[in-house]
């Protein structure tokens, strides 16, 4: 940036208009001196947005791929608009694996609050199960080495959480967070690391992060393959659950660890997990049953496709209020006042924004499990 011009940030953007079932590009303009944001329609070669300061708008979700918010307009980050943001926001921007092994996934509220404190970001996450095969082929590159069959056996023994995180140099940040990989030298060298509070030995050491980006990229890729339908299976049952969708403003809030810990204390076992980017499609065909029932139905359909949720399946055999009671009135404020200690009362912000969606209909209970964990994620 030349000497003397105001520091300005650009992005090339894609919006889908869903009057006009057509695509847009932008250019979006981030100011962040003052926070505002400007628009320039790429179609048009004219201006769509005057500047405009917009508080809306987290300078750290500002990251290739990641979903925006710009007043209502979903925009998606496809590319750097100049070679100074590039430089500027993009140069130690690094993604990498972060596993949660069988003997830590209980402790995925801790995990993600740690890693929000960190300045990183999950930009993808699932439990699944591996299959031995599947965690023989994820550990091909130990195959001579003398732990190898250990390791797959305890990798395949129960469900993981895969995530990929994104931040400034994530790749040392998360191996820094995870400590020595044999548990008692972490203990010694790194006691304040994951694997020195909670693992046991070299294998059951709470977790797996990426040697390198290149490494990174291979298991990514592994977990999360660009062709649809061919990474391992999430951990869905269908049976004897709810569902709960940890909303997109709680996400971005870093409120994900803390509502995850709320659940588990409460008694409730998780038994899939899995962030999506749900489009407006999607969002009005789930929120269908509240459609001219409650006011809040476009409020509810914005705020679902405004950003990654997570989706989560939870073990309730009480067919009437359980998990629902912990969730709370779907007003805050009216939780804060009859039940204090519940999710809404205690993450949400009004009818919209209030932390997360449940099942209301023992009936839907199954169907709304089946939409995000079978349907968004075929």
């Amino acid at each position: 940036m030349e000497s003397g011009l105001e520091e300005r940030y650009a992005f090339l953007t894609e919006w889908f208009d869903p009057i006009a079932a057509v695509l847009r590009c932008f250019q979006l303009f981030y100011y962040p001196n003052d926070g505002s944001v400007e628009m320039f329609d790429m179609k048009k070669q004219q201006k769509f947005l005057k500047r405009i300061k917009y508080d809306d708008l987290d300078p750290k979700d500002l990251f290739i791929g990641n979903r925006v918010k710009v007043f209502s307009r979903q925009l998606n980050l496809m590319d750097y608009g100049d070679e100074y943001t590039a430089n500027k926001l993009g140069s130690k921007k690094e993604r990498t694996l972060a596993l949660i092994k069988p003997d830590a996934v209980t402790k995925i509220g801790e995990v993600l609050e740690k890693i929000y404190a960190s300045n990183l970001i999950v930009t993808k996450a699932k439990m699944t199960k591996l299959t031995w095969s599947q965690a023989a082929d994820f550990y091909a590159e130990h195959q001579s080495k003398p732990f190898f069959n250990n390791s797959v056996h305890f990798l395949s023994s129960g469900p993981v959480v895969a995530m990929e995180l994104m931040g400034d140099e994530a790749v040392s940040a998360w191996k820094k967070f995870l400590g020595p990989a044999e548990s008692s030298g972490a203990q010694r060298e790194a006691p304040q690391s994951a694997r020195a509070q909670f693992g046991t030995d070299g294998i059951r050491n709470f977790g797996h992060g990426s040697d390198s980006l290149a490494a990174a990229a291979r298991e990514l890729e592994f977990f999360f393959p660009s062709t649809i339908g061919y990474g391992p299976p999430n951990t869905a049952t269908y049976t004897d659950s709810t569902c709960c969708i940890i909303k997109p403003h709680a996400i971005a809030e870093g409120l994900t660890g803390k509502i995850l810990n709320t659940i588990s204390e409460a008694g409730f076992e998780m038994l899939a997990l899995q962030m999506f980017n749900v489009d407006r499609a999607n969002a009005e065909e789930f929120f269908e049953v509240y459609k001219g029932v409650v006011p809040e139905y476009n409020g509810m359909v914005n705020e679902l496709c405004s950003g990654a949720c997570m989706a989560l399946e939870i073990l309730d055999t009480d067919q009437q209020q359980s998990f629902r009671d912990l969730c709370g009135p779907a007003d805050p404020e009216v939780s804060r006042l009859l039940r204090p200690n519940t999710l809404r009362a205690l993450f949400g912000k009004d009818k919209v924004k209030n932390a997360v969606h449940c099942t209301d209909l023992p009936e839907d209970r199954v169907l709304e499990v089946e939409y995000f964990f079978k349907i968004l994620d075929g």
